[in-house]
C-alpha cells in the first residue's frame, strides 16, 4: 500500500518528533487507489481496491541530543523551586 513518509527532527531525551516536510511512496500497485498505476479511473467503486494508506513512516532527518522546547518550557517550571515573599522580600 501507498504510505507518506514524514521528513522532521527527532528530540532524543524527550522521544518528540516535529515534522517538517511529507511525501508520498508509491506502492506500484493496480489495485491501491493511491498509486499512479491504478487500473481504474476516477470515481472508482471495486470493492477489490485498496482504499486506505499505510501509517505514515518518521523519517528524522535532523536527531537532536535535547529535549523540544515545549518539553523544556514544561519541565524547566516544574523543577525550578518556588520563590516565596516574605515581607515584600524574595527568598
Amino acid at each position: 500500500m501507498c504510505h507518506n513518509i514524514i521528513d522532521g527532527r527527532y528530540h532524543r531525551e524527550c522521544g518528540h518528533f516535529y515534522a517538517m516536510a511529507t511525501r508520498k511512496q508509491d506502492c506500484l500497485k493496480d489495485n491501491c487507489l493511491f498509486s499512479t498505476r491504478h487500473e481504474h479511473p476516477t470515481g472508482c467503486r471495486s470493492p477489490s481496491c485498496i482504499r486506505v494508506m499505510s501509517l505514515p513512516v518518521r523519517n528524522p532527518i535532523r536527531i537532536s541530543p535535547t529535549k523540544c522546547s515545549a518539553c523544556r518550557d514544561i519541565f524547566g517550571r516544574i523543577t525550578q523551586p518556588p520563590t516565596f515573599e516574605r515581607n515584600g522580600q524574595s527568598n
